[in-house]
Order: C-alpha cells, then structure tokens, then sequence
C-alpha cells in the first residue's frame, strides 16, 4: 500500500502533523476521523478540502470515519470564528445530518458490503447519556487551564471585543473526548482537519494519551485562500453549497469556471482525482492559450459532476449555453432565474403582456427607454425572445412564451439580457 502521506503532500493536502510517527503508521492500515458541522443542511465547497482528504485516504486502503458533531454543533466551534455562533436546536442537528450525509455519500464509499466501507457517526449518541458532572470528573480533570487558555482560537477570542462563552471554551473538552470514544470504539489513531482545529486535534490526541496511555495522531491541511486571500469557497459573500436546491448546478459550475489561471492548477490538485499527467498537460494551457479557460472548464466539469452527476452537469453545460444564444428547452423559471440573477429586469401583470406587441411589452417592462426605440429595434431584428429572434412588429408575446407562465427571456442584440417577470 503506497503512503498516503506522499499523495496529500502533493496535492496540498498536508500542513503538519503531531509527531513525525505518523509518516511511519501510515505504511499500514490506519483508521482515520475528520469532523463535520451540522450548522446547514448541505456542506459547502469549502469543505472540500477535509473530504478529499478523506477520499484519497479510503482509496488507498485506510478505514475512515465522518463524524457530524450532533453534540457539539449544539454548541458551536469558535474556531477561526469571531462571535459566537448561533445555538441550533435538536431537531435542526438532525435535519442537517441527513443532508451532510448524502453530501458525503458522493465521494466516500458507504456501501456496508463494500471493501473498505466509511463509517459515518454522530457524537450526541455518546454525549446523551453523559452528565455534566461525569465531563468535569472523568474527562475535565485531564485538562489544565494553561494549556486551554494557550491555544490561538481561545487567546484570539479572550482578546476581542465579543470574547468567549464558558460554553465555547468547552468545546475543545468534548472534541478531546470523541477522539478518546473513537480510540476505543473503532481503535481510530488519526484525526485530520484544517490548521484552524490544531487546538482541538491536540486536546485529543493528548486525552487519549493520558486516559488510554496510548499514542494516537493528529494531521492538519492548510485552509485553502485564493491568489487574492479570499477564504475558497465564498461567491461575493454567498456559501457555494453541494445541494442543489441551495446552489443551482449553473451556479456550482461558474463558481469553478471563474477561477483565476493564478489558482486553477493548484485547485486541481486539492479537488480532483486527475493524475498529475494530465494536471500538467493542463497547466501547458494555462501557459500557452489562457484565453482558452480550458484548465478551468475540466475543473468545473469534474466537481460538478462528482457531485451532481452527468444529468446535473449538463444541466449546467446547457444553461451556460443560454448566456451565449442556446436553446432554453427543458430549463424552467427557477433555473433562468438564478442563470440571469445578475440582468436588469421588469415586472409586468399577465394581462399587459399575452396578446400584446413585443415593442410595447418591451418598452412598458422599461428594457427600452420608449416605444419609437422599440419599434426600431424589433423592426431591425434586433430582439430576441427566449433566445428566438422576434421577427418583425406583428410579433405578439403568446402564452407559450411565458416560461412557468412567469418568465420571459428578453435580449436585445447578442448580448444585453433583459429578464422580463410575470405578475
């Protein structure tokens, strides 16, 4: 069995690790943990980083594990956080369970008659039966306050203006713990997460040690930023999400063809599977006809259809071809609406729009500034109706125009989108 170790250095997928044994463990089979909060019902692009890592952990023979902190999204990570976040409840914990669940099924193989299955757990099933006085007596006494107080996500919190719950500062506590329950359950030696849990990986491999007197791991993968330091994962302030019904396939797929040339072949790297043959063949591109956006279209092809499918990536290709003049067939309102979320628009009620002349629709929605241009744009053929061309001033708008029969895809020339809203 190769050493994943080498596979995650080059993918950037490695910052540090709690003992350089761990190169060593890793020639065998290990069992492996990473964390996952239950904060919303879809994971996030930027979770991407801790999954693939997991994914090239399973794929070269080792037993991983995704916990979802059913427990501890009660209460919150302050990690790399400013405030504190807001408490969830019970049943919102288990509603985004199930989500981050099917988020994961497509990358880690759970099929229980599988090889090598995953193994997927939620830490309320142990935390439930715990009192608070078995925390402070059988677990607390194992941690010293220096230490506690020492570690960067508590000093830069105790230093900001909003400072630190006692139930934040707790947090590190129960996350020590899990890794001791899963020491023990599943005989787990390795914990990963992004360099921002370093204080809370280290809480647990130091409680096994003291409880178990045994030597368990811990390894850390940089927090992925672009060239710009933007945190990846982040559209203009927006979370990318992996479930559709959050983030439309044509959204998660420009998020990916937007990249910068600066980021596209690392991104590669961390977020695809592609040998690193092809991952150069690429960055020649990127090189040679950066015009060509080819790096970044096998980008966005591969995430959006390891995550949505060949039917959610063409779904994608299709709407992509809408911005640029192609047939919006099979595309319903909702999708239009997020592909054109960006164009100026207009609302009208039905009754000022089936029947009438498209000049004076177009004009009344205000996507021409007067009734005269309109008629001259209409009768130069410059208008387009869901991507048809108009024809000349007889046109009317029709029914059938209407997508959902509260939509019409308005453009004036080849490029100048009007998104024209039915009332």
């Amino acid at each position: 069995m190769a050493n994943v170790l080498d596979t995650l250095k080059a993918r950037y997928l490695f910052e540090d690790m709690t003992s350089p044994d761990l190169a060593a463990a890793l020639d065998q089979k290990l069992t492996v943990y990473a964390g996952f909060d239950p904060t919303a019902e879809s994971l996030q692009a930027g979770n991407f980083v801790t999954i693939m890592a997991l994914a090239h952990m399973q794929r070269q023979g080792h037993k991983v594990i995704a916990l979802v902190g059913g427990a501890t999204g009660l209460i919150g990570d302050p990690s790399g956080k400013s405030k504190e976040r807001n408490l969830l409840t019970v049943e919102t914990v288990q509603r985004n369970l199930e989500g981050i669940r099917e988020n994961l099924s497509r990358f880690l193989d759970f099929n229980p008659n599988g090889e090598n299955p995953a193994v997927m757990v939620n830490n309320y099933d142990w935390f439930k039966d715990i009192s608070f006085i078995d925390i402070l007596r059988d677990v607390g006494r194992y941690f010293r306050m220096t230490q506690m107080l020492a570690r960067e996500s508590v000093k830069k919190r105790l230093d900001s203006e909003e400072g630190m719950s006692f139930t934040e500062f707790c947090y590190q506590i129960l996350q020590g713990y899990d890794f001791c329950h899963l020491y023990k359950e599943y005989g787990c030696r390795l914990q990963i997460g992004g360099s921002d849990q370093w204080g809370n990986i280290t809480a647990g491999t130091d409680l096994v040690r003291k409880l178990c007197g045994e030597e368990v791991f811990g390894m850390t993968f940089p927090l992925v930023c672009d060239s710009n330091g933007n945190k990846f994962g982040k559209s203009e302030g927006n979370a990318i999400y992996l479930d559709a019904r959050k983030t439309s396939y044509y959204e998660f797929y420009q998020f990916f063809m937007r990249t910068l040339d600066a980021d596209v072949i690392r991104f590669l790297k961390i977020f695809t599977f592609l040998p690193q043959e092809r991952i150069d063949e690429l960055a020649e591109c990127v090189a040679c006809e950066p015009e060509k956006r080819e790096a970044q279209r096998v980008l966005a092809e591969e995430l959006t259809r390891c995550v949505h499918g060949e039917g959610g990536l063409s779904v994608a290709r299709k709407a992509t071809e809408v911005l640029f003049g192609g047939s919006m067939e099979g595309l319903g309102a909702g999708e239009l609406t997020r592909i054109f979320a960006d164009v100026p628009s207009g609302t009208l009620a039905r009754d000022h729009v089936v029947g009438r002349a498209a000049f004076e629709v177009i004009a009344a929605a205000g996507m021409i500034s007067s009734k005269g241009e309109a008629r001259r744009l209409v009768q130069q053929g410059g208008l387009s109706i869901n991507n048809h061309k108009a024809g000349g001033l007889e046109r009317l708008i029709t029914a059938e125009d209407l997508i959902d029969g509260t939509l019409v895809v308005l453009r004036s020339g080849k490029k100048k989108y009007f998104l024209l809203k039915i009332i």
